[in-house]
Order: C-alpha cells, then structure tokens, then sequence
C-alpha cells in the first residue's frame, strides 16, 4: 500500500485540487518512469564525481540511492541525432533525416514512446524539450515523437534560464491521471544548460573563480573560468527541479515504484566539445535509481550508450524490444549486484555526427564517426579538408569563451587552443583518453600506437558495415540532402533553403 505521508503542500493540493494519485499504477506490475535529461551537459559535471564547482543534490541522490555510471555515452554531441537515437534505440548512420540536426523525424521510425503509450498501457507526456530542434509534424506525427506536451506552467527564474516551471508541470501530468491505475511515463527535458546564460551568474550566487575546473582544451582564464561558473548555475536549476519531482513522487509513495534515468543529451556548450566527437562532447553523466529492484551504492564501469536506454525503457514495462533496434537493454547492469566492470562483452560503444548548425557552403556537415572503450577514442573524419566548426565557427556556440578564443587566436597562450577549436583535423585521431582526457594529442601516427590505431579503425568499420551506415557503404552523401528546419545563412553560398532537400545529393 502506497504511503499516505503527504507534505503540507500537497495536502492542500490533495484538498483543493481534487488530486488523487496514491494509486497511481498499483494495479500494473510495471514501474512508473521518470527520464531526466539535461540540454548540454558534459561528464564528469555532477557533484557525485567529485566536480568542485557543481553542485548537484538530487542527481548525487539518485545515484547514492541507485547506480552511477562512469561510462555513458551520446549517439551524437548535438541535441537532435541524440534525442532521436534515445527514442529509436538505433545509432544516427540508421535514423536518416532524424540522425541531423534540426531535419524531420520520419513516420516509420519506430520510437519506445508510442509503443509504451499504444502498446504498453503507460500513460506518457513530457515537459521542457523533448525532440528537438527540427519538425517531425512534417513527416505526419499529430505531437512530438516523445508524447503530449505539458508546458503550461510558468514562473519566475532567472535571466537566460527557462520559465519552465517543470516540476509544476509533472505534477499536472500527475494529475491527469488521477483515475487512471496505468503506470506513467515522464519525459523531463531541461533546458539548462544550453545557452545563453546571463553572464557573471555564477560568482553572483557565490561561486569562486579559484573552484572552476578548467579542462585542457581552454585556456585557463578568468573570461573561461566565469563561463564554466555560469554554466554550473543552470545545471543546478535543472537539478532543482529534479529534486522536487523526487519529493513530489516521495510524498506520494511512489518514488520506489519508479524507475528515474537522470542523464544528459550531449556534451557542455564550450569550444571543442559540444558538437564534436571528443570526450567533452559525447560522454554524459547518468544515474539510475529504482527502488528495491536495484541495489543502490554502485558505480558501474560498464560502457553504455544512448541507444541502450530504449530497450531498457522496454523491457522494464514488460516489452520485447523489436528487431530494429540497435542497443541493449541495461537492466541486466541494473539487477545485478556488483559495481565496476561487470559485463565483459560491454567493451565499446559508437558514436557520430553529420550537420549540427548550417556552417559550410551547401549546409554541408563535418561527418565523423568514433569508437569509444575503456582507454582510447579513435576518430574517423570523413571529409578532412572541412573546417570542422564551420567556415565562421558556427558550429560552436556563441560564449564568451569562443569569444575569447577568436580576439585573441595569435596570441602566445591562445594560439594552440584557437587551432584546437577550429582547425582542420586529419582523417583519423587517436587519443589515451586515461593520460588525455580533453583530446589534444593525436595519437594516430605516433610510433607504438600504430597496433592500436589499426585495431580499432577496423573495429568501427566492421560495425558501420554491418550496420549500414551510408558514410562506409556509398559515401554517404544522402545526408548533405537533408532539410534543415532552423535558421539558414545563404552568405555562406551554395545551398540554403530552409526546410528544402538539396536536389544535389538526393540519391536516386
């Protein structure tokens, strides 16, 4: 029987409100789900791992109470192919339009939304951002790939953080289904910490310049060190209001009969990681609470991707994840019982990226894929003589520390992390990312890699083969002719319609 302990306020709400939630997916014997997931937040930006300058109470619960990951990672760095590999539970090479950013979202994409919602008997919705950016209403989905949307609740926040009152609006959601005995499932989509923030937001709520982590990749300077403080704050509002729909759900006696996935859609909005493939891009941190059904205190060494959540999602409701799907389910990770490196076979994960903003002539994209395991990253650019951020950078987000690197980018002390940032990269890239984690010495020509470089080539080959990618089958041109639905720069020349197939690379 669920627990009547309710906090004043929901009392009042109980009274006024009508809500009557202490019922709330009894009958199933099924988990409710509550997916959290932040908008640009990098590993190891939690509090639980040890960040100074973070502080991140609800997330370090879940993963106290439940399982921290130390090895989790993004199908892609940017928010659309990432968001939609989630939903598909297949790497981007295999989503087509979904795999860019800002395109559609095709119909016969299967998503574990729908199939929990039509299949399962789960009642979903979501709030914040859900799918995104792009237009899936053009490829005939009624509402965003992820369910209904409950954004009705505003209030005030600070300057560049959402007026999303997300909390509120799960409580809504909540309900919603006062009568219903389905089990739910709940898409928490943050806004923060995407950009822009509001500048100096960090040290006027108390931060220290001196408890910034700087990583290798930036330059150590107060202009960097602001921004990451900056940064914090937003990662805190999201983690606030995660921290109220755990005690909303606490107060309900329902929060051990929940499975919560915390995690976040790709890595921080800095030069050099956000929208690429290194490991400020595309490693995430992630934390798993769900009652008795998994025992709490563990920190798991396992590498996991994004495309395993799906699957995971799936099965949690009593669903066989169908034969398209890519990913693994991890809840033999989550039942089992020990900590570190528990399932041998979980040696690798893949990642990728096409376009992320239009920032070439043609709204051509940098194509790369990755493979990512325990000790080493290796990157195959597939179209080398690309400027990797764009011919005017756009492909890294406007801050005060890309700023910084643009007025200052001959300077001694600036110059190595201005070519970082921007310039060409050779086809292939190996880093040790356990001496190197920001990724900036290439080990792919180095004498005494050479072993581990072919190894590791041939390994991600193999897997984009066998999984279709375009990019190893035929060149892959068919994604430069995806639509873009967001803003277009038609300086740049070439193609640039807005929400337009470029006839150019339209396979025939």
């Amino acid at each position: 029987m669920p627990s009547l302990r309710l906090n004043y306020h929901l009392f009042i709400t109980l009274l006024l409100g009508g809500l009557s939630l202490l019922d709330l997916g009894a009958v199933s014997n099924h988990p409710n789900i509550l997916f959290a997931i932040s908008d640009d937040q990098s590993f190891p930006h939690a509090s639980v791992y040890g960040s100074r300058f973070v502080k991140t109470p609800a997330f370090d619960r879940i993963a106290n109470e439940g399982v921290l990951f130390q090895q989790a990672f993004c199908a892609a760095p940017g928010c659309s192919p990432s968001r939609a590999s989630i939903l598909t539970g297949r790497n981007i090479w295999q989503n087509r339009e979904a795999g860019t950013h800002a395109s559609n979202f095709p119909a016969d994409l299967k998503v574990f939304t729908r199939a929990l919602e039509q299949k399962g008997g789960y009642q979903v919705g979501y709030t914040g951002k859900a799918w995104g950016p792009g237009n899936s209403a053009i490829t005939g989905w009624s509402q965003n790939p992820v369910g209904k949307v409950y954004n009705q609740h505003k209030m005030d926040s600070p300057a560049g953080i959402s007026g999303n009152d997300y909390a509120k609006n799960f409580e809504t959601f909540l309900k919603d289904q006062q009568t219903s005995t389905k089990p739910f499932f709940f898409w928490f989509g943050g806004h923060e910490p995407h950009r822009v923030y509001k500048e100096g937001a960090g040290v006027k709520s108390g931060k220290r310049l001196n408890d910034a982590e700087v990583p290798t990749f930036l330059p150590d300077h107060p202009v960097v060190r602001n921004d990451l403080l900056d940064y914090a704050v937003e990662i805190e509002w999201f983690d606030s209001h995660l921290g109220r729909m755990i005690r909303l759900l606490e107060s309900l006696g329902q929060l051990d009969n929940t499975l919560i996935i915390v995690t976040a859609d790709n890595g921080m909005p800095f030069p050099r990681a956000k929208a690429n493939l290194y490991e400020f891009g595309i490693h995430a941190p992630m934390a798993v609470r769900w009652g008795n059904e998994v025992k709490g205190g563990r920190s798991i060494d396992d590498l996991v991707s994004f495309i395993d959540l799906a699957p995971t999602f799936l099965e949690a409701a009593g669903m066989k994840p169908w034969k398209e799907i890519t990913g693994k389910s991890l809840l033999g990770l989550l039942k089992g019982q020990g900590s570190g490196i528990t399932d041998e076979y979980r040696r690798w994960i893949l990642s990728g990226r096409e376009r992320h903003t239009h920032a070439r002539p043609d709204n051509l994209g940098y194509p790369s894929r990755a493979i990512r395991t325990h000790r080493y990253l290796y990157i195959r650019n597939f179209n080398a003589d690309l400027w990797p951020a764009g011919d005017e950078y756009h492909d890294i987000d406007g801050c005060p520390s890309k700023s910084l690197l643009l007025n200052n980018s001959s300077k001694p002390g600036f110059q190595k992390y201005f070519q970082a940032a921007v310039g060409k990269r050779p086809m292939e890239e190996l880093f040790d990312i356990l001496v190197d984690p920001g990724c900036m010495r290439n080990l792919a020509s180095s004498p005494g890699y050479e072993q581990h470089r072919k190894h590791l080539a041939h390994l991600l080959e193999r897997e984009l083969k066998r999984q279709r990618d375009p990019r190893i089958i035929d060149g892959g041109q068919v994604f430069d002719s995806y639509p873009r639905y967001s803003s277009m720069r038609p300086h740049l020349g070439g193609f640039a319609e807005r929400g337009k197939y470029n006839p150019a690379f339209i396979q025939k």
